[in-house]
């Protein structure tokens, strides 16, 4: 396993990380099949495998359903063998006060610590909060005061899109920042990586495989969906020519970027993961196959942010009909 910088906070981490959405919550691409989440106990087991093959990065957030309680039960015995991210997000009153601001944040992250059974988390993220809410700065120092106390080692921000991202970045008080970054959504590629890199702010990558789409489940997409359904058979035809799968093809390009600290792979299979450390073991793709890859292009950004996806195109609705 290949380590790298995570920027201000000085930590190595894993290449490959581990998110752990699909522990707690059901996710990703609708492929017909009934959606059913982990067991505690295979959950467990996919938590204990990341850290045998040398995943040290675990990211997890308390949006995600009952995924910070199960890290907590499986790996409190090993807490010292990994970095680890969770995430408070905004209050639902996103005008409330500087104290009712104060307290969420107070709330949401005692509960964390209490779920995941550890009296410090490495990495506190500010999960997708508005700019301005950034900007006005009461979230920041919230969490600030748990930094004081030694709850919290270090600050990030996990954002979609350039204009949050260069807050985040411009701001000087977040040590990592973690952004969607893919062969297919390369928006940030020119702009916001360079600068995190330059800032010495470390980059921490979701959305490799795009909820999915950069694997065979990319067939299940539905007709309103047709274009990314031909984009990504393109860069499938690329895979090909170059003896790879998409997953590889897709884990190889985004590891290739010097920004990147670490990619995440979000699943509930241990095969899964131990095929992704595999990817990041190959090295750089040839600059002939990058180039291939470049010009697979998307017109309609929506496509790109799978917040803006059809119901019908996602397995969390697919499992609640």
């Amino acid at each position: 396993m290949e380590f790298r910088r995570l920027g201000r906070t000085g930590m190595q981490a894993s290449v490959i990380g581990l998110g752990t959405v699909e522990l707690g919550l059901e996710y990703g691409i609708a492929d017909g099949q009934a959606v059913h989440l982990p067991s505690r106990e295979d959950a467990g087991r996919v938590l204990n495998s990341a850290l045998d093959l040398g995943i040290n990065y675990i990211d997890t957030a308390r949006a995600y359903g009952v995924s910070e309680e199960i890290i907590g039960c499986a790996l409190k015995t090993r807490r010292k063998e990994y970095v680890l991210a969770s995430k408070v997000g905004a209050p639902k009153d996103v005008n409330a006060g500087s104290q009712a601001i104060r307290a969420h944040v107070s709330s949401s992250v005692q509960q964390s610590l209490k779920a995941l059974q550890t009296d410090v988390i490495d990495v506190m993220q500010l999960h997708s909060v508005p700019a301005q809410m950034i900007r006005d700065g009461g979230m920041v120092e919230a969490l600030q005061e748990f930094q004081r106390a030694g709850s919290i080692r270090f600050l990030g921000a996990t954002t979609y899109g350039e204009e949050d991202a260069r807050v985040v970045l411009e701001d000087g008080r977040f040590d990592c920042i973690q952004v969607a970054y893919s062969v297919l959504d390369r928006t940030l590629e020119n702009t916001v990586l360079p600068l995190a890199q330059s800032n010495g702010v470390g980059v921490i990558v979701r959305s490799v495989l795009l909820k999915g789409a950069l694997t065979h489940r990319y067939e299940y997409l539905p007709p309103s969906m047709r274009e990314l359904k031909a984009a990504v058979a393109g860069i499938r035809g690329i895979a090909e020519s170059a003896s790879a799968t998409l997953p590889e093809i897709a884990y190889r390009f985004v590891l290739a970027h010097p920004a990147v600290s670490s990619a995440l792979v979000g699943t509930a299979s241990v095969e899964e993961l131990k095929a992704a450390v595999e990817f990041s073991g190959r090295g750089p793709l040839a600059p002939e196959c990058l180039t291939q890859l470049r010009q697979v292009t998307l017109s309609d950004p929506n496509l790109l942010h799978p917040g803006k996806w059809p119901a019908e195109a996602l397995a969390e609705s697919a499992g609640k009909r």
